[in-house]
């Protein structure tokens, strides 16, 4: 009932920029918060920046001062600008939404991912 879906991903050097957008669409009500996971080869999903919709932020240690994620509440989009990329961020990135259907009940939707690679 929701959908999520991302671009911006691709293949970067390390020190280049990439920006990542996601779009949500569906039967919604309110999105009480966006973000952004990744999962590299060999290794859980781990959260690397989620954004509420008053507009607080909160980021994984590894991604500090290099990434920012901003959202549009009106649109439903989310997205993060990605920063003195390193080879450690290659991953696919997924994101990640959840708030309200417009039937009043809860939903947690994923995106389908995106690959970003950093060449060192």
């Amino acid at each position: 009932q929701v959908q999520l879906v991302e671009s911006g991903g691709g293949l970067v050097q390390a020190g280049g920029s990439l920006r990542l957008s996601c779009a949500a669409s569906g039967s919604i009500s309110s999105i009480s918060a966006m973000g952004w996971y990744r999962q590299a080869p060999g290794k859980q999903r781990e959260l690397v920046a989620t954004i509420t919709s008053g507009g607080s932020t909160n980021y994984a240690d590894s991604v500090k001062g290099r990434f920012t994620i901003s959202r549009n509440n009106t649109k439903n989009t989310v997205s993060m600008q990605m920063n003195n990329l390193k080879p450690e961020d290659t991953a696919v990135y997924y994101c990640n939404a959840q708030g309200l259907l417009a039937g009043y009940s809860f939903f947690r939707a994923w995106g389908q991912g995106t690959q970003v690679t950093v060449s060192s």
